[in-house]
């Protein structure tokens, strides 16, 4: 039997861009477009992983659409209904496999993201079972939601969750924070997320769900247990 985790007991796995296909970037940045704005990597890192108020917010301000936030998010959620009609929502590659992996060494589950939980239920379907209660925890009011997630919902201290989430905003509160991270960037050709999150500083971005193996969960449990999951140290050796 392989040696337990020390230190991690949780894994926080974002839902749009780490387990499911990113079904928001490409929208918002057809719109800023549409719209008569630039899409930019300081407007993106203003729209990604924010409240949907502070994403309409920031769109309406970049783009000198006279429209309120109710209406602006309205017509953001029609353009991805049209969006994910040609796309549709899907499991990415890996994404099962990583959450075997995430269970098989010894971790919880619990998925998170802006959208409602019938998001994750409809797409994640019976996987969902997999995941310890409450199962998936909407953040759409408490962006980017680490330490609710950690304190609140689960009382774990920060150093004992593992989070693997797509936003360099994410990621730069995750250094604030000083929790366990590991970065999944979108991919989108229009997209700042791969270079705004090697800004932050994160020291584990994968291109691949199939990085995040047993070496590096490893990796991390040691670093987390020495506290240096955001610095360079020399690797920890569990007692």
């Amino acid at each position: 039997m392989n040696a337990p985790l020390c230190t991690l007991r949780l894994a926080a796995v974002n839902i749009d861009g780490v387990l499911l296909n990113d079904t928001f970037s490409p929208v918002l940045h057809q719109l800023v477009v549409e719209w008569g704005g630039t899409y930019t990597a300081d407007l993106e890192r203003r729209l990604l992983s924010q409240t949907q108020t502070m994403a309409a917010r920031a769109a309406a301000e970049a783009t000198g659409m006279k429209a309120t936030e109710e209406e602006l998010i309205r017509a953001y959620f029609a353009a991805r209904e049209r969006y994910v009609e040609r796309h549709p929502v899907q499991l990415l590659d890996g994404a099962e496999w990583l959450l075997e992996r995430l269970q098989g060494m010894g971790l919880d589950l619990v998925c998170y993201g802006g959208l409602g939980a019938a998001h994750f239920e409809r797409h994640l379907g019976e996987r969902a079972s997999w995941f310890a209660a409450p199962g998936y925890v909407c953040t759409n009011d408490f962006r980017p939601g680490i330490r609710e997630i950690v304190e609140d919902v689960f009382g774990l201290r920060r150093e004992q969750v593992l989070f693997i989430d797509d936003a360099a905003s994410f990621a730069a509160r995750a250094r604030e924070l000083d929790v366990p991270f590991i970065g999944h960037p979108s991919a989108f050709e229009h997209g700042f997320q791969p270079a705004l999150m090697r800004e932050t500083g994160a020291r584990h971005v994968v291109g691949s769900l199939d990085e995040i193996d047993e070496d590096l969960l490893r990796r991390l449990d040691h670093e987390a247990a020495e506290g240096t999951v955001w610095r360079d140290s020399a690797e920890a050796v569990c007692a």
